[in-house]
């Protein structure tokens, strides 16, 4: 079987995701500030609308969640994955949508590419920025009461560099 292009810490349990549930992945990306990295939801999206989101998605049919969390950094910034260094969490939400119920698995990860220049999707996000500690409130922008994930997963992250 081919490695994969990416390695991961030997800690990290991964989920087992049972038949018939939906799951989805995060990717919290540090850069050498310890900043993390958000895009901006398009404000036509039907989830989270022109809120502050992290790199992140559906695992398809077929795909394990690494083969998701992989794909779908590269598809949201052009960056690849090159390390998967922690996990930090895994939760289960169900959204506005009426997609029903959904498992969330997400890591703190490292990734090769100019961190400066990041291919948005232009259709699915319309902006991004790097997150400190003194950024944080901006992540609940256009977030309902209560719907604190992606602040608090960064909050997680830029509080607590890796070494």
């Amino acid at each position: 079987m081919p490695q994969p292009p990416f390695t991961v810490d030997p800690r990290i349990v991964l989920p087992v995701p049972a038949p018939g549930e939906v799951w989805t992945v995060g990717a919290v990306i540090l850069n050498a500030d310890g900043k993390a990295f958000a895009q901006k939801r398009s404000p036509n999206r039907r989830l989270f609308p022109d809120s502050w989101d992290i790199v992140g998605g559906h695992v398809e049919a077929g795909e394990t969640l690494l083969e998701a969390l992989a794909r779908e950094v590269e598809e949201e910034t052009g960056w690849r994955l090159r390390h998967v260094r922690r996990s930090l969490g895994t939760t289960t939400w169900t959204g506005d949508d009426g997609a029903g119920l959904r498992h969330e698995a997400d890591y703190l990860v490292e990734v090769e590419g100019d961190l400066g220049r990041p291919a948005l999707e232009r259709s699915k996000h319309s902006d991004h920025g790097w997150f400190g500690p003194e950024d944080l409130d901006r992540l609940k922008e256009n977030r309902r009461p209560g719907e604190f994930l992606i602040h608090d997963l960064i909050a997680r992250a830029v509080r607590r560099r890796p070494q």
